[in-house]
């Protein structure tokens, strides 16, 4: 058995679907973003990478913030809906019965119906080619109290998040290890 081999192309799959919130509470907007990760731990800091087409695109880059909100399979909808539509034709808000919610250190309303919230403060901008990354400080992560376990844990076996791959939409599937489990003296 080989390997077949492809034409390069994004296929480090599955990643997360997010829906990225920006602007204020009074005119904001949701734009859904696949390209999105961690990059750093101390300090914490995060990107998203969008095409400068985008209408999120300025609104980001004028306000050097924006707002990355984990979706469930209870958002699926919302989220591709997002992704689908313009936020300078729609209220994406309004048209998907999603709830603003104020954060804590930024000007852009939260998902209040996302299991985790993460408020970003945007540090750098990398001309890539068809995407610019928005490298950014994480602020603030705030998590919907029904998602904590009994130790304070945010516990994401309860979220039932989703993930985005090869033009589809999947829910995540069963914790089936921890770090260093494979080390682990037993």
């Amino acid at each position: 058995m080989s390997k077949i081999m492809w034409k390069p192309g994004t296929f480090i799959n599955p990643v997360p679907a997010v829906m990225v919130t920006c602007g204020t509470m009074e005119k904001s907007n949701i734009v859904t973003v696949a390209w999105t990760g961690t990059i750093n731990s101390d300090p914490a800091m995060c990107y998203i990478s969008l095409r400068p087409t985008r209408y999120s695109y300025n609104i980001i880059k004028e306000s050097g913030e924006f707002v990355i909100n984990l979706t469930n399979k209870e958002l699926a909808r919302a989220t591709d809906w997002c992704g689908c539509r313009t936020g300078a034709k729609f209220d994406k808000f309004k048209e998907m019965n999603l709830t603003k919610e104020k954060a804590n250190f930024v000007k852009c309303p939260l998902i209040k119906e996302s299991p985790a919230s993460i408020e970003c403060k945007v540090k750098e901008i990398k001309d890539l080619g068809s995407h610019h990354m928005f490298i950014a400080e994480v602020l603030s992560v705030d998590a919907d109290e029904k998602y904590i376990d009994e130790n304070g844990a945010f516990d994401i076996s309860k979220c039932d998040l989703i993930s985005y791959a090869n033009g589809g939409y999947y829910s995540q599937g069963n914790k089936i290890g921890k770090f260093g489990y494979s080390v682990q003296k037993k």
